[in-house]
C-alpha cells in the first residue's frame, strides 16, 4: 500500500496516498475502532452542505476570499451530492460531539480543494481545514446543525412521503370495502358488526395522526444552531453568518431552515430529536397494531380467521410446501421493534446535555435516522406488497357474521339484556340460530327477529330500533 506522510501538532502519520482524509482522521480512524456502524449517505450529505452553506457565508460575508471560497464551495458540494462517501471512513462511535467528522470534512475538503488547484494531497495550502474550511465554525455547533439538516431531510423527503403512500392505500381500500359487513371483535372475542371499511379507515386515520405528529416538529428541526461556535457565545464568528448560513442552507435544500436565536439550546440540548423519535415511536406503535390486525384477519386459510386472503409473494416454508406466510407484517413489526429500541437510545443520549453541550450527538442522529429510514421503506413495502394486494374472503366473512352470537345484541332495547342473555347462551348450548332460539323462547317472534336484527344497521351510528336505517 503507497503511503504519503503527513505531519500535524502530535507529529508524523502515515496515510493511504490517494485518501483525501488527513492526520486528525486516519488517528481517529485508528483509535475507534468500535463496531462497524458508520454514518448513512443523508448525513454524509448533510456534511458537505453543511460545509457548502458555510463557505457561501464567509465569501458573502468577506470572511473567505473568492479564490479559496470557490474551490471549498466545489468540494463540499461533491460531498452533498455523496461523490466521497468513502473518505469518511469513521464510526458513529466517537467523540459524542462529533469533532472527528467536522474534521474529517474539514480535512478531505481541503484537501479536494487544494488538488483542484494543482497542490499535493497533504499540502494544506492554500486552502486549510481549519483556517478556511471551518472558519466561523466548530464541531461543537456544525455537528448539531448536521444533525438538524439530515433528519429535515429525512423526515421531509423520505419518511412524509412513504406515510402518505401508506395513508393512501389504507383510505383507498376503506373507501373501497366500506359496505362489507363483518364480525367485529373485542378482547379478541366475538362482538358485534362492523364493516371492513370501517376497520381500514381506523388504520388510516392512525397514519394520517402519526403524519400530523411528525410535521408538528419541522419547526424545531428547522432551527440550526450554527453560528454558536464552541459554547454557544459566536466566539470567531462573524455577527451575520447565523443568518447568512440559515438562508444559504434554504436555498440549497428547499427547507426553510431558520438560525436558532439561541443557539445554547441546539448546543447543549437535543429536546427535538428526542421529540422527533417520540413522534416515530407513536407511528412505531399504530404500524405494529395494524401490522399484527392484518395478520390475525389474515390468519388460515382453513382454521384461522382467514377474512383477508394474504397476498402470494413467491416466498413459501422450506418445508411446507405452497405455504403464505405474512412476511410483511412480519417485516413491518420487526421495524417497530428497533424504532422502540431506538426511542430508549435517543432518550437516554438526550438526558445527557451536561452544561454547554451534549455529547452524545452521533448516537442521537443514528438511531433517529435508522428510525426514519426503517419507518419509511416498511411503510412504502406494506403498502405496496400487503395492503394493495389484499383481498376479501367475502364467503368467510359472511359465515362468521351470520354465525355471530353477538348479533343478539341488537335485541337489548327491545326485550332486555336478560332475555337477551338466555337467548345467546340457549343458541350457544343447542348449536341453534340466534333466531331459532328466541323463537322457542318465545321471547322475539321469527318476524321481529328479522327486522331487529339486521347487522347492515348495527355498523351506522343512529340507526333506528325499527331496523329501518
Amino acid at each position: 500500500m503507497s503511503t504519503r506522510t503527513e505531519t500535524d501538532s502530535l507529529g508524523t502519520i502515515e496515510i493511504e496516498a490517494d485518501r483525501l482524509w488527513g492526520p486528525q482522521t486516519e488517528r481517529a480512524r485508528r483509535l475507534f475502532q468500535i463496531g462497524s456502524e458508520r454514518f448513512p449517505p443523508l448525513l454524509i450529505r448533510a456534511v458537505g452542505l453543511q460545509k457548502q452553506a458555510a463557505a457561501e457565508a464567509n465569501k458573502a460575508l468577506g470572511e473567505l476570499p473568492a479564490d479559496l471560497a470557490d474551490p471549498i464551495i466545489a468540494a463540499a458540494r461533491e460531498i452533498a451530492a455523496n461523490g466521497r462517501d468513502a473518505d469518511f471512513p469513521l464510526p458513529v462511535w466517537q467523540t459524542g460531539s462529533g469533532t472527528q467528522t467536522n474534521m474529517n470534512a474539514n480535512e478531505v475538503i481541503a484537501n479536494r480543494a487544494n488538488q483542484t488547484l494543482g497542490q499535493p494531497l497533504g499540502s494544506r495550502k492554500p486552502v486549510h481545514p481549519n483556517d478556511h474550511v471551518n472558519r466561523g465554525q466548530s464541531s461543537n455547533d456544525s455537528f448539531p446543525t448536521v444533525m438538524h439538516v439530515a433528519a429535515a431531510e429525512a423526515v421531509t423527503t423520505r419518511l412524509i412521503p412513504a406515510l402518505e403512500t401508506l395513508h393512501a392505500s389504507l383510505s383507498r381500500r376503506a373507501s373501497e370495502w366500506a359496505d362489507i359487513v363483518k364480525l367485529g371483535r373485542t378482547h379478541l372475542m366475538d362482538a358485534v358488526p362492523v364493516t371492513l371499511g370501517q376497520e381500514f379507515a381506523a388504520w388510516a386515520l392512525q397514519v394520517e395522526h402519526g403524519i400530523a405528529r411528525v410535521k408538528g416538529v419541522l419547526p424545531r428541526l428547522l432551527a440550526l444552531p450554527q453560528g454558536g461556535t464552541a459554547a454557544g457565545t459566536g466566539l470567531n464568528t462573524h455577527a451575520g453568518f447565523a443568518t447568512t448560513f440559515a438562508e444559504r442552507m434554504a436555498a440549497l435544500t428547499g427547507l426553510p431552515f431558520t438560525a436558532n436565536p439561541n443557539p445554547f439550546e441546539g448546543m447543549g440540548a437535543h429536546d427535538a430529536f428526542v421529540e422527533l423519535q417520540g413522534a416515530m415511536n407513536v407511528l412505531a406503535v399504530s404500524l405494529n397494531k395494524i401490522a399484527n390486525d392484518v395478520r390475525l384477519l389474515g390468519s388460515g386459510p382453513r382454521a384461522g380467521f382467514s377474512e383477508l386472503v394474504i397476498p402470494a409473494d413467491g416466498l413459501s416454508s422450506s418445508i411446507m410446501p405452497g405455504k403464505t406466510n405474512p412476511t410483511q407484517s412480519e417485516a413491518l413489526t420487526m421495524v417497530c421493534a428497533q424504532v422502540m429500541g431506538n426511542t430508549t437510545t435517543v432518550t437516554v443520549a438526550g438526558a445527557q446535555g451536561h452544561l454547554e453541550l451534549n455529547v452524545f450527538k452521533p448516537v442521537i442522529i443514528q438511531a433517529v435516522l435508522q428510525s426514519a429510514t426503517l419507518l419509511a421503506d416498511a411503510s412504502e413495502s406494506f403498502a405496496h406488497n400487503m395492503v394493495d394486494k389484499l383481498e376479501p374472503n367475502r364467503a368467510r366473512i359472511a359465515d362468521n357474521l351470520a354465525r355471530s352470537l353477538m348479533l343478539v345484541t341488537a335485541l337489548n332495547p327491545r326485550i332486555g339484556y336478560d332475555k337477551a342473555v338466555q337467548i345467546g347462551k340457549k343458541a350457544l348450548a343447542e348449536n341453534l340460530t340466534l333466531r331459532d332460539a328466541a323463537a322457542q323462547l318465545g321471547h322475539v317472534s321469527p318476524e321481529d327477529f328479522d327486522r331487529w336484527v339486521r347487522p347492515e344497521d348495527m355498523t351506522r351510528r343512529g340507526a333506528t330500533l325499527d331496523g329501518s336505517g
